[in-house]
Formats: structure tokens, sequence, C-alpha cells
């Protein structure tokens, strides 16, 4: 098995044209109570100053490194590559326009040592122009195995954390809501995600995508049933009740 540093926490952060929301989210990172963490920041071929705002940050904090793909590979292939060049035990995500709250590593690995966990997700809060005025909170279940995500995906990408030493291998496929398929390829293996009643990020929600995302998000979802876990059609329709009656709950 490839040796981790213990204590270390790898943050995998993909970019791609962020240079309106990068800074904040890496200051986020590094305004961490839990001192011990990297920063991977992988680019995917931004075209605007991105890089450039990252490579500020890079020369003041040896913590922060930037990692440049040579060709747009898309989000999936991002993640895996910054997971392929991290050092840490922990590894955890952030989307390079979300923020954490400043003790989201302290108490997430705290929580982590503590209960022996493979992997650990948090509350976290969405909002659209300021997260000084977050939207209502999305909760976590104490314990979630495989059968039971498939009935939605409840965990917040940018709220997870994986042990390696327990999850070894982790893998974003490049298919829509990859971040959903990984959750499902570690909890199918028997393990468990450990929800941490603590609200520590803020997701950005872009107004200008959601407009028909609902109905995309249906389909992906189907075939993340269907061609990813290649449940029948029976199970596919039954999880994807489940799944559906779960949205509508939101709205009412």
């Amino acid at each position: 098995m490839k040796h981790f540093e213990a204590d270390l926490v790898s943050v995998v952060m993909p970019m791609y044209n962020s240079e309106d929301y990068i800074e904040k989210s890496i200051q986020s990172v590094i305004n961490q109570t839990y001192p011990f963490w990297e920063l991977i920041i992988i680019d995917d071929q931004s075209k605007d100053k991105s890089v450039s705002i990252v490579e500020c940050y890079t020369k003041a904090d040896k913590r922060i490194k930037l990692v440049q793909m040579a060709a747009n590979v898309g989000v999936a292939e991002a993640r895996n590559k910054g997971i392929q060049s991290a050092k840490g035990r922990y590894i955890a995500f952030l989307d390079s326009d979300d923020l954490w709250l400043t003790s989201k590593l302290a108490l997430q690995v705290e929580f982590m040592r503590t209960h022996q966990v493979p992997m650990s997700y948090t509350q976290y809060r969405q909002f659209t122009d300021t997260a000084d005025k977050p939207g209502k909170l999305i909760d976590v279940e104490a314990r979630i195995g495989y059968r039971g995500l498939l009935k939605g995906n409840l965990i917040g990408c940018l709220t997870v954390m994986i042990d390696r030493k327990f999850v070894p291998d982790i893998h974003m496929p490049s298919q829509r809501h990859e971040d959903y398929i990984a959750w499902l390829s570690i909890l199918k293996k028997g393990l468990y995600a450990y929800g941490l009643k603590e609200d520590l990020a803020r997701y950005r929600k872009n107004l200008n995508s959601l407009s028909g995302n609902k109905f995309k998000s249906l389909k992906w979802t189907w075939n993340v049933y269907r061609k990813s876990e290649k449940l029948s059609f029976a199970k596919s329709f039954y999880y994807f009740c489940y799944y559906a009656l779960k949205g509508l709950r939101k709205h009412f």
C-alpha cells in the first residue's frame, strides 16, 4: 500500500475559468484551524486569469500546489489527477467556487479519528449571491450504506472526507453525477459513510443553470442506475421513485 502522511488532509480542487471565485475558495482553506493540509488545484485549461491568481498563492504558501492539465478533460478527470497527486491519508474535495467554514477540517478529522470511519460527510448550505445569506440546511444521516444511497445522493461532494487507510482507491468516472457514482462504488464494498451533524460548508448555486437541470438530473440519475450500477429495470424504477419523491418534497 502506498505510504500516506498520517495527519495530512489533501484537498482536491478542480478549476476551470474561476477567476471570479477562486480566491475566496482558496482563502477558505487557508483559514482552516486545522493546519495540516495541502491544497492541490488542478487547472483544466482555463482561458481567464485563474492560473495567474493561483500562482500568487503557490508562491506565498508551499501547501498550495498547482497542477495544469495538458488538455481540457472535465471535472472528473481533473479530480482524479488531484487524487493521484495527493500525499495525505485523508482526501477532501472543494470546487473552485465553493467555501468551507473555518472549523471544517478540524472537526471532521477529529470525528473520523475518534470513530475510525472510512468516509464522512457534513451538513452544508447553498447560496447564490453571498455566503453570508445562505439557504436552508442540507442535513445528513448518521450512517448510510449502498442501498440507502441508491435512493438519492444526499452526500455533498464539498463536505466529503475519505480515509485512504480504508479506501485506498478513489476514482471518479467521466460520466454525469461522477461523485455520486464514486460514493456508490465505495459503499458497494460493504462500507458506510457517516454523517457529521455540523454545518461546515457553503455550496454556490448558479441561478443561470437551474432551468432544465432538474430534467437532466433525472436522466443522469436513471443512467447511474442502469448503466453504471447495472440494476434491473425494476430495481432502477424502485430507487428512481425514491429519488423523484425526495425532489418533490423539497418544493412542498
